[in-house]
């Protein structure tokens, strides 16, 4: 069975006759009749009898029966073939973003405009690690993701989407933390618990091109740890990270946006593979708003929040 057939057994049955069917077909009646001939040996079935007046036909019980079905399924067929053309203009289909709770603020908010222009494309959200999610989109299992910090990558094309700043962590008391804003010259002095390189070669070479004579401190080892050794040290020191989620409610530590570098944001694609649909995606993520930089709250200093996500992105 092919749908032409369906399409030939519902002009009839619409037109009741083959003549006229043909007409609207623009097919012979010729080639009308064969089909329905060859639908009917298939089926096993007499779809049509012989009508009033003459060269009219109607219905059969069984094509009475069939012909709702016939309707419904050519109407399926067409709604599938108005789907591949909205993906293939990018006003509908789905997209397979690997991302990272780092980025919630900003892509929730993307996809929210995205969604007010082509509401019938859909974004899936995939978290894994930065790695993973460029492996992914390299083999074809995500369509596109966002990483941070890289600024090439083999088998990958990269299209910048943000800049962001990285945070600042010092001792409330030391007077560096007065400014809602820290140059990192400013900081060279104090001594930096820094992520080591094999750990973050991005984020280690970004902050260390920033600060290029830079004082060495404590060891860094998780954030959280960090964070909590810097609060309770006697010597002042100082830490950097990614911002991600909540800040850390601690009254005893000063975080604040570094006012360089900036650090890239990109959207990971495969070359050749931005398509309709996530170069749609790729301007609601580069035309949605910086959030503005929340001030740190002040809770009690019992009140301390889990820390955001280490400086790995």
């Amino acid at each position: 069975m092919e749908l032409r057939q369906l399409e030939y057994f519902v002009a009839v049955a619409e037109e009741l006759g083959f003549g006229r069917a043909a007409e609207r077909l623009e097919t012979p009646e010729g080639e009308v009749r064969r089909r329905i001939d060859g639908l009917e040996r298939e089926w096993g079935l007499r779809l049509f009898e012989p009508g009033a007046p003459p060269r009219h036909v109607r219905l059969t019980a069984a094509g009475e029966r069939l012909l709702p079905e016939a309707r419904a399924a050519l109407a399926a067929a067409d709604r599938v073939r108005q789907t591949a053309a909205g993906i293939v203009t990018g006003t509908e289909g789905l997209v397979r973003l690997g991302t990272s709770r780092a980025f919630a603020d900003r892509v929730y908010r993307a996809l929210g405009a995205l969604a007010g222009r082509r509401p019938r494309l859909r974004v899936r959200l995939e978290r894994a690690p930065q790695e993973g999610r460029l492996a992914a989109v390299r083999s074809g299992t995500f369509d596109a993701a966002l990483v941070r910090t890289v600024r090439r990558a083999e088998g990958i094309a990269l299209y910048p989407v943000w800049t962001e700043p990285l945070l600042a962590a010092l001792p409330a008391g030391h007077p560096l933390a007065v400014p809602d804003e820290l140059h990192p010259a400013r900081l060279a002095r104090l001594p930096l618990r820094l992520a080591p390189r094999e750990t973050n070669p991005a984020l280690h070479d970004l902050v260390t091109a920033a600060v290029p004579d830079w004082t060495p401190g404590p060891p860094f080892t998780t954030l959280r740890a960090t964070l909590d050794a810097l609060a309770t040290a006697a010597e002042p020191s100082w830490t950097v990270f990614h911002p991600a989620g909540p800040l850390p409610r601690d009254r005893r530590l000063a975080i604040r946006p570094l006012r360089a570098p900036r650090v890239p944001v990109s959207l990971a694609v495969r070359p050749g593979c931005l398509t309709p649909a996530v170069r749609a995606l790729l301007e609601a993520l580069a035309t949605t708003a910086e959030p503005p930089h929340p001030r740190q709250p002040h809770p009690g200093p019992a009140q301390a929040a889990r820390p955001a996500e280490a400086a790995s992105g």
